[in-house]
């Protein structure tokens, strides 16, 4: 059996024999480099499963060899060594990714604990790695659900991009699911234990937006008391979804496309560069080709998102999906609703297959939502999923077949399938409704800060 390969770094070969003697004595094969130099070409051609590198070294030092393996083995844990008392390099090493540091001169028991700790960290990051790959390949990507020939299709493409820092643009009616595969590229990459960051593009005043996206620093504009960190710098090392990316106003493209080239921007009220490592991902429900031939979409920023699209098939086209994506939504709203079912039956998921579906899976979510909610039995009956126009409340049905669902859940149900069974129209849904559209609108703005993903409408 190979012995567990360590790479040691160090310009002193005293401390390079001390490091040496006392892996051979832990049962470990130590690798020596004498320089940050000779460290990177030891990197390139072998692997292994803990670096020890010390801070300062002529050329490239401590800090530019840890750079290197964030940048290429992220997954590769690095302890720094640093003299006694030179606490702040130790500082800067844990905070640009080192898994933790020594002191000179080097306690062996504390050595041998940090390494054993070292390789316990790799071996549940490569463990997580492999649960996340075998769910992709028994399952599908996170969150995702369908095995149409549609689906496949697309959930291929998005296998094959995961694993790449490249950025995406997801297109497709409203109530697909573009967040869905937004958040499945996120947590089927490298990038899943950093943040996944969201912004709605369309939900806020345009004078706010920059300041969203980017930050700002205090007293850069009237009401800015305190300094603020952007979107895009706190999904550093992770992923930001810009939703709706087509209602982003023309002077904010231009900000985006040189965060997409340099990976950098300016806060409001600053000069300095903040640099970012993110991966965007774009979602449209616009034809993004239509809003670049009609002016209001820069044709530069569109083919710098359209490295890579990927286009969700409308529910109509993937009726095959239906009925796993109907258990799966009973399994999710029993338990939210308190209720256990049996399952569904088959006139029911016959009826489901045979509709429409012009707002797609929502639509068919808050259907069963609904369902889940009405339903008298232990199965979800043909009566329970069927739509009249209104609210199908069973006239025979008791106040307590609700179950613990509060009145305004009820009535978000009810405004968000009056919305999309009247593809989205805001003055029809507000006159079947006998509400303003006004009150309409907040209510809107109220269910999108809530998550939900809710398009434009007329």
């Amino acid at each position: 059996m190979s012995k567990i390969k360590m790479l040691i770094i160090d310009d002193e070969p005293i401390v390079l024999d001390y490091l040496t003697t006392a892996l051979e004595r832990f049962g470990y094969e130590p690798v020596r480099a004498d320089s940050g130099e000779r460290a990177i070409e030891l990197l390139e051609k072998h692997e292994f499963t803990v670096v020890i590198s010390d801070f300062l070294m002529p050329g490239i030092n401590g800090l530019v060899v840890l750079d290197h393996i964030q940048r290429n083995r992220p997954d590769l844990p690095v302890i720094i060594l640093t003299a006694h008392g030179s606490i702040e390099n130790a500082v800067e090493a844990m905070s640009r990714g080192a898994f933790h540091y020594l002191t000179k001169p080097i306690d062996p028991k504390l050595l041998k604990l940090t390494l054993e700790r070292a390789m316990e960290k790799r071996q549940l990051i490569q463990e997580n790695r492999n649960l996340r790959q075998h769910i992709i390949k028994e399952q599908g990507l996170n969150g995702l659900i369908g095995s149409s020939a549609p689906m496949k299709q697309m959930m291929g493409t998005l296998k094959k991009v995961a694993a790449q820092p490249v950025d995406v643009l997801v297109t497709g009616a409203s109530g697909t699911g573009k967040e869905l595969v937004a958040r499945a590229l996120h947590w089927s990459s490298p990038r899943a234990k950093n943040p996944f960051i969201k912004m709605n593009c369309a939900a806020l005043p345009e004078n706010l937006v920059e300041s969203e996206l980017f930050g700002h620093e205090k007293g850069s504009f009237t009401g800015a008391h305190r300094a603020r960190k952007g979107k895009f710098e706190s999904a550093h090392n992770g992923t930001i979804l810009l939703d709706e990316i087509s209602e982003m106003s023309p002077n904010l493209q231009a900000k985006l496309l040189r965060v997409l080239q340099e990976r950098e921007f300016d806060k409001i009220g600053s000069n300095d560069p903040v640099k970012v490592d993110v991966r965007v991902v774009a979602t449209s429900n616009k034809n993004l080709k239509e809003a670049v031939a009609d002016g209001s979409f820069r044709e530069d920023l569109f083919y710098r998102l359209n490295v890579v699209q990927v286009n969700l098939p409308p529910l109509s086209q993937r009726l095959d999906d239906i009925p796993a994506l109907v258990t799966h939504f009973v399994n999710k709203y029993g338990e939210r609703y308190g209720r256990e079912f049996e399952g569904v039956r088959k006139e029911a998921l016959d009826y489901l297959k045979s509709q429409r579906w012009q707002g797609n899976v929502r639509e068919l979510e808050n259907r069963i939502e609904r369902a889940i909610v009405l339903a008298n039995s232990l199965w979800i009956e043909l009566e329970d999923v069927q739509y009249d126009g209104g609210l199908p409340i069973n006239p025979s049905a008791s106040i307590d077949s609700f179950g613990p669902i509060p009145l305004h859940e009820l009535e978000k149900m009810h405004i968000l399938k009056t919305l999309t069974d009247l593809s989205f129209n805001r003055t029809k849904t507000a006159e079947l409704l006998g509400i303003s559209i006004r009150t309409l609108r907040n209510k809107l703005n109220e269910y999108r800060d809530q998550g939900e993903d809710i398009p434009k409408g007329n």
